[in-house]
């Protein structure tokens, strides 16, 4: 799943790339399916084929005509596709006028803040509150600056590793959009469970939400799901530098706060997140060592898959 090195070994498509491929195909399914306005369902289906086609001229070219620099274009692409992905998504508004989930959820959230969690973050007034507005800004860069750290360190030829470990739990989170019709807490519950502090970072946040946002589905969490998964990525795909990789595991935890703090998100939609960049890892793991597995037997490995699955946590953090 490395980056292919040249020569006859080399594969056509990274495994990035097929995930890539088969989510457009996804949500060109869905749009087939679901009673989406026409407009949009014309709208998905051609943009898909555009970037699929895109997406197989670069890899033709670079298999036939190899360089480093396009090499370099494929490890940053999916950079992009995350925007892309999370648009589209926006586009299947399938609303549910009663907000059943939202109420359910908003109990929960009620209940969390007024057992100390808020009072906790404003212990020190606005000093923290602020930090976590900061930090839940950076979450639309964090995943570049991941990948970016690969190159710092020197690591780039494993960019197709921490992509696909990425993406595998940004996707899964997208693709749930359809089934989950949500609105946030700030729009649907707009005076309710609110901070007590307000800020310049806060007001850029709700300037970004409001004129670039989606708002047909908050759950899973897409942000708590796309720091973690960056912060896992980084961990598995350069395990000699701990440090970076906790860094960013730090700063997925300060975006997790402060979803559910500043009311971008429920509680639940944040939990999801982060389950979603656990399984899209977990994935990844069994997607790069099936091979092996399968060549000693299916069910003698069964138990110690199980022991895996109990202990994944810690063996990110470890290695």
């Amino acid at each position: 799943m490395r980056n292919a090195t040249y020569g006859p070994g080399k594969h056509l498509f990274r495994a990035v790339e097929w995930l890539i491929l088969l989510f457009l195909g996804y949500a060109a399914t869905l749009a087939l399916l679901m009673p989406i306005p026409d407009s949009s369902r014309r709208g998905i289906l051609v943009w898909n084929a555009v970037v699929a086609a895109a997406y197989a001229g670069v890899a033709v070219f670079d298999y036939r005509r190899p360089s480093t620099a396009l090499s370099v274009v494929r490890d940053w692409l999916p950079m992009g596709f995350i925007l892309y992905a999370f648009r589209e998504m926006g586009m299947f508004i399938l609303p549910d006028p009663a907000h059943r989930l939202e109420q359910i959820w908003v109990g929960w959230d009620h209940a969390l803040l007024g057992a100390g969690f808020r009072g906790a973050i404003e212990s020190l007034g606005p000093v923290f509150p602020a930090l976590l507005e900061i930090a839940y800004s950076t979450v639309y860069i964090l995943p570049a600056l991941a990948l970016a750290v690969l190159y710092l360190y020197k690591r780039q030829q494993r960019a197709g590793d921490f992509d696909f470990i990425l993406l595998l739990g940004v996707l899964l989170t997208y693709a749930q959009f359809p089934f989950w019709p949500s609105q946030p807490p700030r729009l649907l519950f707009p005076g309710e469970d609110l901070p007590s502090y307000t800020s310049v970072f806060r007001e850029f946040n709700w300037w970004i939400l409001g004129h670039y946002s989606i708002h047909s589905s908050v759950f899973p969490s897409g942000h708590v799901a796309a720091a973690y998964a960056a912060a896992i990525g980084l961990r598995r795909t350069m395990p000699e530098h701990k440090r970076a990789a906790r860094f960013f595991f730090f700063g997925a935890t300060l975006i997790a706060i402060s979803t559910v703090y500043g009311r971008y998100h429920y509680f639940a939609d944040a939990a999801a997140g982060f389950a979603m960049a656990l399984i899209g890892a977990a994935l990844a793991w069994a997607f790069q060592t099936l091979p092996a597995r399968l060549s000693g037997g299916v069910v003698a490995h069964l138990g110690r898959e199980a022991r895996y699955g109990a202990g994944f946590t810690q063996r990110l953090w470890r290695g």
